[in-house]
């Protein structure tokens, strides 16, 4: 499978031209950061502020934010900034001191998961939150085997890293990873199910052949770099079995799709019908504020927890668990979840009814707020046309991103205050663009 350097919609120097004042800062970023960092956009933004679903440049030009899953509950919501600088102005330290706040959010988060995940482990980033999970999965099973789907992202640690082959060429899978095709029906005709249950079997012969013991299964439950994969509900299930009955873990990776994203439930797994052994958390858990967790069945834990000591310095201070109380109390009290069940629900078919209009748009797969529509040039993924749409909608005022390994499946995950009007614009918009393409 080729895998792009670049995301479709990533800025190259010199593809478009530029306002001086624009091309002076991209080359004082590439000075001071280095080669490795990426801009969204052939024409890069200078964004400047954000208020629930709009960002603002510099000019005070509003976008229409349809991507970005960081701040969940909206850009700077008000409850979410005030318990974040009400804590930030009494008490900023770390879990090894008795705080409260920390135990109220852990016994508020907790209650939101099934009752067999009963501790909660408080890291900064999904990626830290995903290698821990690694190593603690390591503690529990005796293995280092670790199944991934040949697309996925997972974090940027190095254990992360090597099990993430969305990131380009220049990462490969380490020694002990051992991708498998994602689960869509055209991997696993027979069906997703059981295709995807015999390919995890098939998996763990391959590395015991090799002499590795399996360790875990991790999945994005919305297989996000995949494509966006959210379908049949429950085909997860058997996956999870076939790990388990080969002495590995199943880890949900919940970084994008949890919080309420998927509507109807709070966690993309609950979608499958199984309780994982382990749960990652990151980016919505505290809307921006850097915040992540591992939420596990106790019994995993008990061995790592009797021969090695946890902590970070960061994870789970007096502030984050503010802000992770306050994000809660406005999911709940805005009733966000039902936004993107229903909101989702008309946004998706609204990009179908638009198939039925432009040979290029093809399927839509969706879950909630979480939707990635193929683009298509007689009928075969053409990521170099999604790229285009990408940043024409740019031009028009609204962001959004592209993802699956040839980058032609428009990425669409707003924040969950978004609304049936931002629907429509969304839409509007696309379906003028297509009309003149």
């Amino acid at each position: 499978m080729t895998r792009p350097t670049l995301m479709p919609n990533a800025f190259v120097p010199g593809a478009v031209p530029l306002a001086p004042q624009d091309e002076a800062r991209i080359a004082r970023r590439a000075r001071l950061l280095g080669p490795a960092y990426r801009l969204f956009y052939a024409e890069p933004l200078h964004i400047v502020r954000g208020d629930g679903v709009w960002l603002y440049d510099r000019d005070g030009r509003a976008y229409l934010d349809t991507y970005n899953n960081v701040a969940s509950v909206g850009h700077c919501h008000p409850r979410v900034v005030a318990a974040m600088a009400a804590q930030a102005g009494v008490l900023a330290t770390h879990t090894r001191y008795l705080h409260d706040g920390i135990l109220d959010y852990a016994e508020r988060l907790l209650a939101l998961f099934p009752a067999q995940l009963g501790h909660v482990m408080f890291t900064c980033t999904g990626s830290e939150a995903n290698d821990l999970a690694l190593r603690i999965a390591r503690a529990a099973t005796g293995g280092s085997g670790v199944i991934v789907t040949d697309n996925a992202y997972h974090g940027v640690t190095l254990a992360t890293a090597e099990m993430s082959m969305s990131m380009g060429p220049a990462v490969a899978p380490g020694p002990t990873v051992f991708p498998i095709p994602a689960p869509s029906i055209e991997n696993y005709p027979e069906g997703i199910a059981s295709g995807f249950a015999t390919a995890v079997t098939d998996a763990c012969d391959r590395m015991q052949s090799q002499g590795i013991k399996p360790c875990a299964l991790i999945v994005d439950t919305i297989f996000s770099s995949d494509g966006i994969r959210p379908d049949p509900s429950g085909f997860l299930a058997p996956a999870a079995a076939a790990i388990r009955a080969r002495g590995g873990l199943f880890i949900a990776d919940e970084v994008q799709p949890g919080f309420g994203r998927t509507g109807g439930h709070m966690w993309g797994f609950q979608r499958h019908g199984l309780v994982p052994d382990m749960v990652s958390l990151g980016k919505p858990m505290g809307n921006g504020y850097p915040m992540a967790g591992l939420v596990l069945q106790p019994e995993i834990l008990a061995d790592f927890g009797t021969k090695s000591r946890y902590f970070n310095t960061f994870g789970g201070n007096a502030v984050a668990a503010a802000v992770g109380l306050a994000v809660l109390d406005v999911i709940q009290d805005e009733g966000l979840m039902q936004n993107a069940a229903t909101v989702g629900a008309t946004f998706a078919q609204g990009l179908r009814d638009l198939s039925s209009r432009h040979d290029s748009i093809g399927e839509t797969r969706a879950a909630g707020l979480f939707l990635g529509t193929d683009i298509l040039t007689d009928g075969r993924p053409d990521g170099a046309k999604a790229g285009r749409l990408v940043n024409d909608l740019r031009r028009e005022g609204i962001l959004i991103s592209a993802t699956g390994p040839q980058g032609h499946i428009l990425k669409i995950r707003p924040p969950l205050p978004f609304s049936q009007a931002n629907v429509d614009q969304f839409l509007t918009t696309l379906d003028s663009l297509l009309a003149a393409d």
